[in-house]
């Protein structure tokens, strides 16, 4: 059976996907798909640079506005909304077209990857997440990183929740989950597909990222932190571990000055761009692109349309 075409557009938080995605799903007959972890809850959209309306020009967008931001959503709720979603745009004869920035969930869809399922211990997770509150997450961290190194350098201190998956992964099955994943990340991809990642010099993205939050903080993020706050949301869910958000609820919380608290966004916002380019780095058969070498976005766009005319 002939494979499906599938084309993926990532690269760094601001680089600028979005103009290029909606030219590709234009000029391709395609439907987008949000690969990001945030985009996917209602009521956060400034903090999440989550596309408007008017700029989706008519061009279906999937895996956006799907969740309240107290439901939980990890890469195996992606994976399987994604799969959906896909299915749906073959259906219709259309291109499926992948875009954001969290690179496992891509490789969740790309490869195909089997997400082992064990069952839940509550015993444990309720013992973690004690041994968490009492200690701090950076004492839980460290139990993952002596079973598991890989799994500690690839999950942020912060998400409590992941690091506490591993470890339990760990006790249950006895195999690091870095090594399963990785076993996992050998499988030859079902489809046909283009898997372009978007870069620009370092100085030229770290300018857009400052410019971002500026825009961020002046469209009102903290007045949007604070009607999720009012609604019931707290630092201690997933949706909240979010850039921009959790920094905003410490300074709403009297933990931090707002002041301070924006430039904290800007430079963990940097920061998660340089473990993007990481994460890409390693991947298999990406096609990079440098936006630079372009003269506008026009001659990128015609570059990527006569590209994937040959997947």
């Amino acid at each position: 059976m002939k494979k499906k075409p599938l084309i993926i557009l990532t690269g760094p938080t601001a680089v600028g996907k979005t103009a290029l995605s909606i030219g590709l799903a234009k000029a391709l007959d395609g439907e987008i798909i949000s690969a990001d972890s945030m985009q996917v809850y209602r009521g956060m959209d400034i903090g999440t640079a989550k596309i408007s309306p008017d700029q989706m020009q008519g061009i279906p967008h999937h895996l956006i506005d799907i969740l309240e931001p107290w439901e939980e959503f990890h890469v195996a709720d992606f994976q399987r909304y994604c799969k959906e979603a896909m299915a749906d745009i073959y259906a219709r004869g259309k291109c499926p077209i992948i875009v954001g920035g969290t690179g496992f969930y891509i490789q969740s869809v790309l490869y195909d990857i089997d997400f082992s399922q064990t069952e839940a211990d509550t015993a444990f997770r309720e013992e973690m997440e004690r041994l968490a509150g009492e200690e701090g997450a950076a004492a839980l961290h460290e139990r993952l990183r002596a079973v598991d190194e890989a799994s500690a350098r690839a999950i942020h201190p912060n998400n409590v929740k992941r690091v506490i998956r591993a470890l339990e992964y760990y006790r249950q099955t006895g195999e690091r989950m870095s090594e399963h994943n990785q076993a996992q990340q050998g499988k030859a991809s079902p489809y046909r597909f283009r898997y372009y990642v978007l870069r620009l010099p370092r100085e030229i993205l770290y300018q857009r990222i400052n410019e971002r939050v500026d825009d961020m903080e002046r469209a009102g993020l903290t007045g949007e932190v604070e009607r999720l706050l009012a609604r019931g949301c707290h630092r201690k869910m997933v949706s909240m571990q979010g850039l921009g958000y959790k920094e905003i609820i410490d300074a709403l919380e009297g933990r931090d000055t707002l002041e301070h608290a924006y430039e904290r966004i800007k430079q963990e916002t940097r920061h998660f761009a340089k473990r993007q380019f990481t994460w890409f780095r390693r991947e298999r058969e990406v096609t990079w692109i440098d936006k630079d070498q372009f003269r506008d976005e026009g001659e990128l766009l015609d570059y990527c349309v006569k590209d994937c005319r040959n997947i």
